[in-house]
C-alpha cells in the first residue's frame, strides 16, 4: 500500500468551522487520509513512499467541479457572444454531430489536464460518446461523474437511454475507485415525460443518480408554464424525478415554491456563475437556497460557454455577482464561496462521505496552492487570498486519490504537447464546414 504525507502546509481542511491550521500535515495511506492536523501533533511509525514539501502553501480538499461538459474543450472560442438558444441550436448541436470518440477522448484530456493544473480533482460530466470521456479521465488520474447526454427530440433518444443504462451497469460491475457514473437527461425541455420517466427507473433500479439541466433561462421557465401549467422543477417532481438523488444545473430561474421543493428532496443546485453571465442567463439565487438549507455546489459548465475550467475564479465570480446583484457586500463571504467549490459540490454529487473536506478517512483529493506570489502577498486572510486573489497557475501540487498527478507544477501521467496537438487538430476540423 502506497503511502504519501503533505509536510509544512497551512492545511484549510474545509470542515464545518474548522480554522486553518498552520505547519500542518497531511497522512495518506493507500489513497485514504490517515491524519490532518497539525504536524506537532503527528505520530509518524515509519516513513513514507513519497513525500510532497508544501512549507508557504496552503493544502485544501481538491476543488470540485460539479457541473460541465469536460470535451467542449473542443469549441472554446467557437461561439461566443450568443443567446443561448441560438448558441445551442445553430451552432453547438449540429457542431457536436460531427463528434467522434476519439475526438471526445482528447477533449476530455484536455479539460481533465486545464483542471489538475487548477486544483480541480473531480468533475461531474455530461456529454456524447462517455465511454470515451470516462477512459480519457481514468488515463488522466482525475476523478469523474460521468454521464451520456440525452436528447430526447433526436429519433435515437430511446436507444441512447439504453446505451447509456448499459454504459452505467458496466462501470458498476468495473467499480473503478475514481469513477461515478450517473444518468444525464438534457433537461426538461428536451426530455418528454415518458422519456423522464424511464430515467427515474433506471437510476432507481441502478442505485444512480440524475445530472439535468433545471431553469436556467426565463424562456424555458415561461414555456414549462404554458406548456404542461407549471415551473420545470414542479414537472420534474410531478414526475417523480426527486424520488432518486438529482444534481440540478443552474436552477436560475426559481419560484420560492420550487425553492422549497428542492430543499425538501435534497436536491443538489449547481450555480455556474461564468456561464450565466456570459450567456446572460440571470442568476441563481444562491443565498435564498442557502438560507433554506439547499444543498448547494458549482460549476464551470462547458468551456464553450465560460471559457475556461478555472473553479477558483468561479469561486470568485459567485463571491462577486451575489454582492452587486444584491447591493450587500456580506451576502456571499469568501468561506461561503470557497465552501461551494469544495464540501458544497462534493455533497451536491453525492460525494460529500468521500472527498470535499480532509478529514480521517476520506479519500485524498487534495490541492496544493503556492502562497509566494505578489498577488497573494501580504497574506492577512488566507480564504480571502484563495477565492479574491488566487489563479489556477498558483496551485503548484494536485493529489487525487493518493496519486500525485502534478507536481511542482508538471503533471506526471500524461503528456501535454500531445494532448494540445491532437485538439487543435480536431478543433480546427469541428469549426470547418
Amino acid at each position: 500500500m502506497a503511502t504519501l504525507e503533505i509536510r509544512g502546509a497551512t492545511l484549510l481542511t474545509m470542515a464545518e468551522d474548522a480554522e486553518p491550521t498552520p505547519d500542518g500535515l497531511i497522512a495518506v495511506d493507500d489513497g485514504l487520509i490517515t491524519y490532518a492536523g497539525a504536524s506537532a501533533g503527528y505520530v509518524r511509525r515509519s516513513e513514507p513512499d513519497e513525500i510532497l514539501e508544501a512549507g508557504g502553501c496552503v493544502a485544501l480538499p481538491g476543488l470540485v467541479n460539479a457541473h460541465t461538459h469536460c470535451a467542449m474543450t473542443l469549441l472554446r472560442g467557437f461561439a461566443d457572444d450568443m443567446d443561448l438558444k441560438p448558441w445551442l441550436e445553430e451552432m453547438v448541436w449540429p457542431t457536436e454531430m460531427k463528434l467522434t470518440e476519439e475526438d471526445v477522448y482528447w477533449g476530455v484530456m484536455l479539460g481533465s489536464v486545464e483542471m489538475l493544473r487548477a486544483g480541480v480533482t473531480c468533475f461531474n460530466d455530461m456529454y456524447h460518446h462517455a465511454e470515451a470521456g470516462t477512459r480519457a479521465a481514468i488515463d488522466a488520474g482525475i476523478r469523474a461523474c460521468p454521464s451520456g447526454v440525452l436528447l430526447g427530440f433526436l429519433p435515437t433518444a430511446e436507444a441512447m437511454l439504453a446505451r447509456a443504462l448499459e454504459f452505467t451497469a458496466g462501470l458498476a460491475k468495473q467499480a473503478h475507485p475514481r469513477i461515478h457514473p450517473m444518468l444525464g437527461p438534457h433537461a426538461p425541455y428536451t426530455c418528454p415525460d415518458h422519456l423522464l420517466r424511464r430515467v427515474v427507473e433506471g437510476a432507481a433500479a441502478q442505485g444512480i443518480a440524475i445530472h439535468i439541466h433545471v431553469a436556467e433561462t426565463k424562456h424555458e421557465v415561461d414555456e414549462s408554464i404554458a406548456e404542461h401549467g407549471c415551473t420545470p422543477v414542479e414537472r420534474l417532481d410531478r414526475l417523480g424525478l426527486f424520488e432518486v438523488p438529482v444534481n440540478a444545473a443552474h436552477c436560475v430561474w426559481l419560484s420560492d415554491q420550487d425553492i422549497e421543493l428542492l430543499a425538501e428532496r435534497r436536491v443538489g443546485v449547481v450555480h455556474c456563475p461564468g456561464s450565466n453571465m456570459k450567456l446572460a442567463s440571470g442568476v441563481c439565487p444562491v443565498p435564498k437556497l442557502l438560507a433554506r438549507g439547499v444543498i448547494v455546489g458549482l460549476g464551470t459548465d462547458g468551456a464553450a460557454s465560460n471559457n475556461n475550467l478555472d473553479l477558483l475564479e468561479e469561486a470568485r465570480l459567485a463571491a462577486l455577482v451575489h454582492k452587486l446583484h444584491d447591493l450587500d457586500p456580506k451576502v456571499l463571504n469568501a468561506p461561503q464561496a470557497l465552501a461551494l467549490a469544495t464540501r458544497g459540490s462534493a455533497q451536491a454529487l453525492g460525494l460529500g462521505g468521500m472527498i470535499g473536506t480532509l478529514e480521517v478517512g476520506k479519500r485524498a483529493d487534495v490541492a496544493i496552492v503556492d502562497l509566494s506570489a505578489p498577488h497573494l502577498a501580504p497574506g492577512h486572510h488566507v480564504v480571502s487570498d484563495l477565492v479574491y486573489a488566487a489563479r489556477a497557475s498558483d496551485v503548484v501540487h494536485t493529489v487525487v486519490d493518493g496519486v500525485v498527478v502534478m507536481r511542482d507544477r508538471k503533471m506526471t501521467h500524461v503528456d501535454e504537447e500531445e494532448i494540445i496537438r491532437e485538439v487543435r487538430e480536431r478543433g480546427r476540423r469541428l469549426a470547418g464546414p
